[in-house]
């Protein structure tokens, strides 16, 4: 058994595997037949588990087959209702129609063909060249590939929507390929993800449903981890098909907007300027020589405009705020060296800090508080 990390978050297993199954099939597809049966041996399969984050995984290697999408399922009309139903609400739900949908691992297109129905673009991936050909002669759009890595690019990208279904289990380098699937998608897209249940393998102590062609056996926890780690958000996440499958829906998880930063900070700058203006010759100080204050002085250019900073702090004392260089000072200064106005910067200390100023030195003297919504004259 050669895999001791987990593939996806790249912990060390646990010590001892979770199961130990002994001469088991070699594979759930290519079955041996008359004239291969005698070459034909079982393997022993191990399920272990990540010490990080707890996702049961095989630690043997993939099936040389893990690219191929084989599905057994294609003959039945129950699974059939279920899939034209199911992409049905999906695309009226997001607001699919006429837009550019994917599917990763498509098969025979066997559920292309009926996501195409529900008035989409339908694109397939394939690896299978038999697969493949398979599908043009029907009229579907696919091309023979595999995302192999995060800079994969894919025909006809970017895809407004994705799905792959039941085929994530086989991979052996899953984050590459969400990764790939993420750099081929629109900012707005979504996807739908699906992957045997291994919350309900547990409940209903299902053994024998271990097989060499399923390296991973997610919970929804174990699920969700995984979608988040390459750039994916559940929005909706349900148990279908008698509980055997987990079913997520997906969202690209955006960048985060932060301009605004840029507006509150300008807003607090002309603030603070607007204050100091009121008082000549320098006689402002700052109280608080904290992580928050030290950014404030920085970012709203208060170097020359400042006494000096006020600390409690002894070790602080006698030193200077860096980058901007103004000297720190105990409480003290306020009484040997005085100023018209404090601007106090204590965080969660600020109101405190504003009595003492009145009850130990001059009761008369300016205070400002700098709040999370701007700078408040107290």
């Amino acid at each position: 058994m050669g895999q001791n990390r987990c593939r996806v978050c790249g912990h060390e297993f646990f010590k001892e595997p979770l199961l130990k199954y002994s001469n088991m099939p070699c594979y759930a597809q290519y079955l041996p037949d008359a004239e291969s049966i005698e070459s034909d041996k079982g393997v022993d399969l191990e399920v272990c588990q990540c010490s990080g984050c707890g996702l049961a995984q095989l630690s043997n290697d993939p099936v040389p087959y893990y690219k191929e999408v084989i599905r057994a399922a294609a003959f039945s009309e129950e699974m059939k209702d279920f899939r034209i139903k199911q992409f049905s609400n999906f695309v009226e739900k997001y607001l699919l129609k006429r837009k550019k949908v994917i599917e990763i691992g498509c098969g025979n297109g066997e559920y292309l063909s009926f996501m195409q129905q529900c008035g989409v673009e339908a694109y397939g991936l394939e690896y299978l060249k038999k697969s493949v050909m398979e599908c043009v002669k029907n009229g579907l759009k696919v091309s023979k590939g595999f995302i192999e890595s995060a800079t994969d690019r894919l025909n006809d990208s970017p895809f407004g929507a994705f799905y792959i279904l039941n085929f994530l289990e086989h991979l052996p380098n899953p984050n590459s390929t969400l990764r790939g699937i993420y750099n081929n998608l629109t900012d707005d897209a979504v996807g739908l993800v699906e992957v045997p249940n291994f919350d309900m393998i547990l409940r209903n102590k299902l053994f024998s449903e271990f097989i060499g062609d399923h390296l991973f056996y997610f919970t929804r926890g174990t699920l969700s981890m995984a979608l988040n780690l390459n750039g994916f958000e559940i929005i909706d996440c349900n148990e279908v098909w008698y509980d055997y499958i987990i079913s997520a829906v997906v969202r690209k998880k955006g960048k985060i907007d932060m301009s605004h930063f840029y507006e509150h900070q300008e807003q607090l700058k002309n603030e603070i300027e607007e204050y100091i203006r009121r008082f000549k010759d320098k006689r402002v100080a700052i109280w608080g020589a904290g992580h928050q204050a030290l950014a404030v002085i920085s970012l709203t250019n208060m170097a020359d405009k400042i006494r000096y900073v006020v600390d409690s702090a002894a070790f602080k004392q006698g030193k200077y705020t860096p980058a901007t260089h103004i000297p720190i000072v105990p409480p003290e200064a306020l009484e040997s060296d005085p100023v018209d106005a404090v601007i106090v910067m204590a965080a969660g200390y600020s109101d405190e800090v504003a009595r003492i100023i009145r009850r130990k030195f001059d009761r008369d003297i300016n205070i400002a508080i700098l709040r999370d919504f701007g700078l408040e004259v107290v």
